[in-house]
């Protein structure tokens, strides 16, 4: 039999979604037999599922350690947690930008997964785990059924900005912003070319046109095409290439990237996708430079330093 207690990071989400994440390997059909059988329980009485979890409240699994092991096997599956990096709180991999009790923004530097792509990948995701774990608001518990983790996702070379819920109620919030386009999101580029006007432009975008690639489109040829649309403005110009802010106002996958070679000023650097001049290997003039979240203070991540480098190398006009 196992006994658990409600945290703050459980409260607040039904009982079967609770237990769907603790039992994870488990069909959702056994979760319901279980309840029905009083194998589980909430608070000593029997429980259909949907209750609202309140912080403290008692869960008991009269299931064998057998059982229970076969199908909350979460540490394997999630990468986790047993194999998170070391963090030395001096020297961080990232720099914090803000935090509170329920978020955590981070300045990622451009090389660095935002999570995982292949389970022996060590990304963001898991050093924000160890700095969270490190710092006593993670409790790297193998029972516990909720994991911090990062919001939004930056392409490896893309420096910048990734926001991370800390508590269940930071990710649902998070979430819930980034799908109502609450969040303003602006980033830096430096770009191919010369532009001297503020623009929105405005298109169609297509995953799968190669692999992980995308390609503009002027208009929609397919259910699966989706609207796009993205601002720029001019900062400072060079001989042969501009800096712009960037303000996406619809966010799909390499949005940026694909969307200003579309119109001939490839990022500089983003070889994917057109561009020619590349002064540093792996290095992507693209960085997730603000943001602004609703009843909260805007956030900026500086600049890193191989972009003052190469503003200071290209000739001003």
């Amino acid at each position: 039999m196992r006994e658990l207690s409600i945290g703050k990071n459980e409260a607040g989400q039904r009982f079967d979604k609770y237990l769907k994440k603790l039992l994870c390997q488990a069909p959702g059909s056994f979760i319901y037999k279980m309840l029905r059988k009083k194998n589980i329980v909430l608070n000593e009485k029997k429980a259909t599922g949907a209750e609202r979890l309140k912080m403290g409240d008692q869960v008991k699994l009269y299931l064998s350690e057998e059982t229970y092991l076969k199908f909350s096997s979460r540490q394997e599956s999630r990468g986790s947690v047993k194999y998170l990096p070391s963090v030395d709180l001096e020297h961080l991999p990232f720099t914090v930008l803000y935090e509170d009790e329920d978020i955590l923004m981070v300045n990622k530097p451009a090389g660095m997964l935002s999570q995982k792509a292949k389970p022996e990948d060590v990304s963001a995701n898991e050093y924000i785990l160890s700095y969270l774990a490190a710092t006593g608001s993670f409790e790297n518990r193998p029972d516990e059924a909720f994991c911090p983790s990062v919001c939004n996702r930056l392409d490896r070379n893309t420096s910048g900005i990734l926001i991370a819920g800390k508590t269940l109620k930071g990710l649902q919030e998070i979430a819930r912003q980034l799908k109502a386009r609450e969040i303003q999101k602006i980033y830096r580029c430096i770009v191919e070319g010369n532009l001297t006007e503020a623009c929105r432009i405005k298109g169609y975008l297509r995953k799968g046109w190669e692999e992980n690639k995308v390609c503009i489109l002027p208009e929609a040829r397919t259910k699966d095409d989706k609207w796009i649309e993205t601002e720029y403005v001019p900062i400072e110009q060079y001989r042969d290439a501009t800096l712009l802010e960037v303000r996406l106002i619809t966010g799909r996958t390499h949005q940026i990237r694909a969307h200003l070679a579309s119109v001939g000023h490839p990022v500089i650097g983003d070889t994917k996708y057109g561009g020619n001049m590349c002064p540093k290997r792996n290095m992507l003039y693209l960085h997730a430079y603000r943001v602004c979240l609703e009843g909260k203070a805007e956030v900026i991540a500086p600049l890193p330093e191989e972009f003052l480098k190469l503003s200071d190398t290209l000739e001003k006009e």
